[in-house]
């Protein structure tokens, strides 16, 4: 079983940048999709982003073109680099692996989770 870890989160404001890190152990996980999700107070949990084990990347429209997801196979840790960030970014972020190497963007299709790391947006 792979224990994932986020770390990155933090105070962010209108424009903004942040590096969000997902790091891996127990195994390697290359062979497989990892894919970010956020989850803001009150709403349920949707798709950011996702990276295929082939290095392929997927984004949801409202974070195209401001973030970019990752992999350091090698560090075993994907990452996804925010910029641009806006109010509406806020949210606990999680890291999450699907046991495939086809990302997706479906909650349910992915198996292990990180504990997530906050990311508060501010005005």
């Amino acid at each position: 079983q792979v224990q994932l870890v986020e770390s990155g989160g933090g105070l962010v404001q209108a424009g903004d940048s942040l590096r969000l890190s997902c790091a891996a152990s127990g195994r390697t996980f290359s062979n497989y999709a990892v894919g970010w999700f956020r989850q803001a107070p009150g709403k349920e949990r949707e798709f950011v982003a996702a990276i295929s084990a082939g290095g392929g990347t997927y984004y949801s429209d409202s974070v195209k073109g401001r973030f970019t997801i990752s992999r350091d196979n090698a560090k075993n840790t994907v990452y996804q680099q925010m910029s641009s960030m806006k109010t509406g970014d806020t949210g606990v972020y999680y890291c999450a692996e699907r046991p495939t190497g086809v990302a997706s963007g479906q909650v349910y299709e992915y198996g292990s989770w990180g504990q997530g790391t906050q990311v508060t947006g501010s005005s």
